[in-house]
């Protein structure tokens, strides 16, 4: 027996009370690395933006912009606007990482930050990232199909993406959605996107649709495919991701490209 600040413990209880608090190298992998980096990334780009917003635009839509008052840099060059995607597809990729302001990226970060470190570690970082990066993809499908002619900034998308899978991933685990707040969480926020002028109504529902769709396959392919076999079911969230953005490239090439 060892002596212990309250009685005795045996060597084994220690011994296990000796290893909780050890937590070493693997306490890395809880951590929500992704989230952390995509923070860090949408950040930068708007600190960039900033520093370029005035300068020169670097393409022929970023010019067009740049005369109808948006500015120059990249804010210019990489908001989501449906006719120019035909000529500059990565138009569907970069919007969702620039900001309209301090308060829409503040918003943003902060709710990609509470999201993402609940969800990160219950999927697991490979599966996290090709669920952000499909869901920013379906979010760019919303805007276009709803409003092509708008210029749209943000993360939402993808943001909306993460909630929609968040609440498949808790309803497996059996967590009351209610109860747990993540319901009334989505229905809020979808509420300010249609009561709330100025959102961009198609990217936060095109994100939501996507999350969920891809979260059903996150959350059922793990009973297909082995559980230790993460790229399997990340490699067909990222599949139908892609698909999200060819449909998008295809439906503005149709709309806007050359007659």
């Amino acid at each position: 027996m060892h002596q212990a600040a309250v009685g005795f413990h045996c060597p084994d209880c220690a011994n296990r009370g000796a290893q909780k608090v050890y937590r070493g190298p693997a306490a890395l992998r809880t951590r929500p690395l992704v989230t952390q980096a995509l923070i860090g990334v949408n950040l930068a780009v708007f600190l960039l933006d900033l520093v370029t917003r005035g300068m020169a635009p670097w393409t022929t839509g970023g010019q067009l912009l740049a005369v109808r008052g948006w500015g120059g840099g990249i804010q210019a060059d990489g908001l989501l606007l449906g006719s120019f995607v035909p000529e500059e597809p990565w138009r569907l990729v970069a919007g969702g990482f620039l900001h309209g302001g301090l308060l829409h990226v503040g918003l943003n970060m902060w709710s990609l930050f509470v999201v993402g470190s609940v969800l990160e570690p219950a999927l697991g970082r490979l599966r996290f990232s090709a669920l952000y990066g499909a869901s920013l993809l379906a979010g760019s499908l919303g805007v276009v199909l709803a409003s092509p002619t708008s210029p749209t900034v943000g993360a939402s998308g993808a943001i909306f993406g993460l909630m929609g899978a968040l609440l498949l991933v808790a309803r497996e685990r059996n967590i009351d959605l209610v109860r747990s707040g993540l319901l009334p969480i989505v229905g809020f926020n979808l509420a300010i996107t249609f009561l709330s002028p100025g959102l961009s109504v198609g990217g936060h529902l095109g994100g939501l649709a996507g999350g969920l769709a891809f979260g059903a396959v996150l959350v059922h392919g793990r009973r297909v495919v082995a559980r230790q076999a993460p790229a399997a079911t990340a490699a067909v969230v990222a599949v139908l991701g892609v698909a999200c953005g060819l449909g998008a490239y295809l439906l503005m090439a149709a709309e806007y490209g050359p007659t």
